[in-house]
């Protein structure tokens, strides 16, 4: 044994810290054989140590240090006191050591010549049949790995002798040891052991184990990593790129010192990708403090030069392999907790229906298939080129005047997605939403309801059901492309965001869906942020703090596409605008903010034709439509009655904040069309609702209606009723009551489109005369109006944003004597067409003949004649180019542009599934608010019973009911990135 041993104690400040400190010095007394000396190390005040009953007599000094010294730097300040030749034993204050530890340890070293360092078995504090660290190694990279750590201890790793290090805690090293073998204060709290294990091999020497020396320690010991993820990340990352720093060769020093923040961002990614956002920011923290810890490394560098008579090809066997690391990270292929939650869609039926739903689709939009593009409602051709698709969905040039730059609305954005998936003609892409929106929307509707039943017939009543719904065949017939986008959207934010708390995966997923649905319909905004703060305030007051987490990031995506239109709008002093529905803007029927107009959205009707009853049947007999959906608002009702009462509720609940959300919004006019007003679509709000209403249904005939064969009765007459009101909207498009039609590819005449195909910054002056007698102005730039390029900032103007523009086409129909052609050529105007609207007044058509005659007069304008648009006219002077905007404004564009797509890339990342993400998932009960004492169907299996432990649906957020296990078991979502990945992260 040597012949002097120096204990070393590393505590913490505070009463129950010197609790276990005093526990700690008896164990140390207790020993077979005794420490000769103890040195207590205090992180902050040692008042608490030196008011120990016979501290005086167990150490033979206290030293206080700063609470945020490491447990390096504290045995480096104990170093002083520790006599020549003597052996170092380092240990915390929660360190319980067993009576014949040291002298394990010391006996140890003195059979093993070789040996510098003697590492003892770790386990629980009050439990030795478990194994906390016993052995430790690193990766090809320097990543840590812990050789054997949470096993229950049957002897299976007493034999085992050689490791490449260990954890620092009860490490004795020997006296004859240089003093470079000392934790390396460079490391920041993490990886000591395994350092020093490294050292002692470029020495010469080796750490040898010994199992059967036991140390109970705790697991937030001083020397530990700490608790909060984020912290772990950051200690463990930062100590190994010291590591890398201070093993790498001399020449790839620099190599490695430039990779570092490349590296960083590579690793975000993966970080995403493994569902683990909270490592993103402390990977940027740890490649920053890497990259400035020069002297820490230049003094590792040193301590290992001076000590190195190995080479690092003696490390080589002892490093973890790749294939040993997949092995370790790897838990099995099956699922989590013994059960197995699989979807069925095909065996389900959820594909049939999914089919006859196209079949449906293609009768009723038969017309369509023949169509290049749709037109009428508020359709407007899409840009012909993705390049100016994508344009117009960032920061730029606007249609308010010429050089006019301002944010884009996010629908422009969700438009761009929809015109990519037919790259070759994006207006097509529309009609291809019109063709595929019945069966798209059955699909959603299927998957939502899994989160609400297991029985096939349920999930397939609830895509018809879903796809039914009146104010979604309204928009359709209407041509509302937001609305219909908006309903297809829904049940699948549902079905992602009522488990959003539960992973990574489905959080990323649902605040993309959540962004795409406010891009839609920012109306909806009241409702989903009314929700998303009930949710987050519930988790957190249930102490779920990391689903809490994951339901905030939920409106972060959508957030950050609103910034700049919110900025704006606030900065104009209208933030009521917001609020807008986006896209085109059209006078078209819809309800009414009077007490008629409410009680029809309150019957599930957003329009008065009653979802096309008003002109299939005698206007007496329409108002009883609302009768074939009392079935379906019974079993809603009934829900707050079931088993599954939460859920029944908390899906009433959204029925009611959507109704409240239509009849408030339907009252709200800030868009203009021509100078009328127009009220924000009710049917959105209605869209949500029914997604309330339809759930709500679901979860009684699954639970309250017990008998098969009147579960079977109830959900045919429910879903019979709906089919039989859908009926007139099925069949409008072939009966020609529908406003969709054919689509022209431009809303300008053809010579303009011709022209502009050439000169694409061309304008179009488009006047329309108005009954009040005004002058409605637009500046239409390339060949058509475009649905991408319509903006809120224009449609909810309440002043002019070009007055010059509007006094030059005033005056152009006036007397004034001026150089017409020159002032509009100077603004990049290259035509001016005068249109009239359909059944104008007399005063109106008196303008527009008045009109025809002033500008036949002005010199410079050529006549093309009467178009199906109007009266044309082109400029003789060649137009000016289109003012672009400046510099600043450019890099103004490319920063907000690169910011929201760091938040959208985040968000993709997220979303993606992994292995794990989706064994985690399939080991979870798909449905969610299941309570223990509903009835469980006869094909469930006893282990998926075992699941069902009362989660609450609250959509779109969604929160389950405080729980034990708060979060998927660890091995579903490993604290470790998967093996693939270390192998890229060099």
């Amino acid at each position: 044994m040597p012949s002097r041993v120096h204990a070393i104690v590393v505590a913490r400040t505070g009463d129950a810290a010197a609790a276990q400190l005093s526990e700690t010095l008896d164990d140390l007394r207790d020993q077979t054989t005794p420490p000769d000396a103890v040195t207590v190390v205090v992180l902050g005040s040692g008042a608490q140590v030196r008011a120990i009953d016979g501290i005086g007599r167990s150490v033979e000094a206290i030293i206080e240090a700063r609470a945020t010294t490491t447990f390096a730097e504290a045995v480096a300040l104990a170093q002083p006191r520790v006599a020549s030749g003597s052996s170092v034993w380092m240990l915390t204050h929660d360190s319980r050591p067993r009576r014949r530890a040291l002298q394990l340890l010391a006996g140890s070293l003195e059979r093993s010549p070789s040996a510098a360092l003697a590492a003892p078995k770790l386990v629980r504090h009050d439990d030795d049949r478990e194994i906390v660290s016993l052995g430790v190694s690193m990766s090809r990279f320097g990543r840590a790995v812990e050789l054997a750590a949470d096993e229950l201890d049957q002897g299976q790793h007493d034999a085992t002798e050689d490791a490449l290090g260990a954890d620092v805690r009860g490490m004795l090293i020997r006296g004859a040891a240089p003093t470079v073998l000392r934790p390396d204060p460079g490391l920041g709290g993490a990886d000591e052991g395994l350092d020093l294990g490294v050292r002692a091999r470029l020495g010469g020497a080796r750490i040898v184990l010994v199992p059967k020396a036991r140390i109970g320690v705790r697991p937030d010991g001083v020397a530990t990593a700490p608790q909060r993820e984020a912290a772990r990340a950051w200690v463990s990352r930062r100590a190994q790129l010291h590591r890398r720093l201070a093993y790498a060769p001399a020449f790839a020093v620099p190599l490695h010192w430039l990779s570092l923040l490349p590296l960083a961002l590579w690793r975000s990614i993966v970080h995403l990708i493994g569902k683990r956002p909270a490592a993103v920011v402390p990977e940027w923290g740890a490649a920053l403090a890497a990259m400035l810890a020069v002297r820490a490394v230049a003094r590792s560098r040193r301590a290992i030069r001076s000590f190195r008579t190995a080479s690092w090809a003696s490390i080589a066997p002892l490093r973890v392999s790749r294939t040993q690391l997949r092995h370790r990270l790897d838990d099995g292929h099956g699922s989590e907790r013994g059960a197995v939650s699989e979807l069925h869609f095909f065996s389900g039926g959820g594909a049939w229906a999914v089919l006859a739903a196209l079949v449906v689709s293609i009768a009723a939009f038969f017309p369509l298939l023949a169509w290049p593009s749709v037109g009428g409602g508020e359709l407007l051709p899409m840009q012909p080129e993705l390049a100016a698709l994508w344009n117009d969905a960032g920061w730029g040039l606007r249609d308010l005047g010429p050089g006019i730059v301002g944010p884009a609305d996010p629908f422009a954005a969700v438009l761009a997605v929809l015109g990519t998936l037919w790259p070759g003609s994006p207006s097509f892409a529309v009609v291809l939403l019109w063709l595929g929106a019945l069966p798209l929307a059955v699909l959603g509707g299927w998957f939502a309801a899994t989160r609400v039943t297991d029985r096939a017939g349920l999930r397939i009543l609830g895509g018809v059901l879903w796809a039914l719904a009146p104010t979604f065949l309204t928009a359709l017939v209407q041509g509302r492309p937001a609305a219909v986008l908006l309903h297809l959207l829904l049940p699948w934010l549902f079905h992602s965001a009522v488990v959003a708390h539960r992973s990574w995966g489905a959080a990323g997923a649902a605040s993309l869906l959540a962004a795409a649905s406010l891009a839609c319909a920012p109306s909806l905004a009241p409702a989903f942020v009314a929700l998303w703060g009930l949710t987050v305030m519930a988790m957190l007051a249930a102490g779920r703090v990391r689903g809490a987490v994951r339901v905030f990031w939920l409106l972060i995506p959508a957030a950050a596409l609103f910034a700049p239109l919110v900025y704006w709008q606030l900065r104009h002093g209208d933030p009521w605008a917001l609020l807008a529905d986006p896209g085109a803007v059209a006078t078209l029927a819809q309800a009414t903010a009077d007490a008629a107009g409410r009680l029809l959205i309150a019957q599930g009707f957003p329009a008065p034709d009653r979802a096309g009853w008003e002109w299939l049947l005698d206007g007496s007999v329409a108002p009883f439509a609302a009768v074939l959906l009392v079935p379906l608002v019974v079993l809603a009702l009934t829900s707050a009655l079931s088993p599954r009462w939460r859920a029944g509720f908390a899906l009433l609940a959204t029925t009611v904040i959507g109704l409240i959300t239509s009849m408030i919004a339907v009252g709200i006019q800030v868009s203009f069309v021509q100078g009328e007003p127009v009220g924000i679509w009710p049917g959105t709000g209605l869209s949500f609702a029914w997604l309330g209403v339809v759930g709500a249904a679901l979860v009684t005939l699954d639970t309250v209606v017990a008998m098969p064969a009147l579960r079977s009765a109830a959900a045919l007459v429910t879903g019979a009723g709906v089919l039989v009101c859908a009926v007139p909207g099925l069949l409008a498009v072939n009966v020609g009551e529908a406003q969709i039609h054919n689509g022209a590819t431009s809303t300008l005449p053809a010579l303009v489109a011709a022209h502009a195909s050439d000169a694409a910054d061309s304008g179009t002056l488009v006047m329309t005369p108005l009954d009040d007698g005004s002058l409605a102005t637009q500046l239409v730039w390339g060949p058509s109006a475009t649905l991408s390029a319509q903006t809120t900032m224009l449609t909810t103007a309440t002043r002019v944003h070009d007055e010059g523009l509007a006094a030059d086409a005033v005056d152009l129909l006036s007397a004034r004597d001026f150089d017409a052609a020159a002032a509009l050529a100077e603004r990049g105007v290259g035509f001016v067409l005068l249109t009239s609207l359909p059944g104008q007044s007399e005063q109106a058509r008196s303008m527009t003949d008045g009109a025809i005659t002033a500008i036949d007069q002005r010199p410079g304008f050529v006549k093309a004649g009467e178009t199906p648009n109007g009266m044309l006219w082109q400029l003789a002077t060649p137009p000016a180019e289109r003012a672009q905007p400046s510099h600043a404004q450019r890099a103004l564009g490319n920063l907000i542009g690169l910011g929201q797509l760091i938040v959208v890339l985040a968000a993709v990342l997220l979303s993606i599934p992994t292995r794990a993400s989706r064994r985690a998932a399939r080991g979870r009960s798909r449905v969610v608010g299941r309570s223990l004492d509903e009835p469980i169907a006869s094909r469930r299996t006893h282990e998926d019973a075992d699941l069902h432990t009362g989660d609450v649906t609250v959509p779109p957020a969604g929160a389950d009911e405080p729980r034990p296990a708060e979060d998927a078991p660890p091995s579903a979502e490993p604290a470790s990135p998967h093996p693939a990945v270390e192998e890229n992260s060099r």
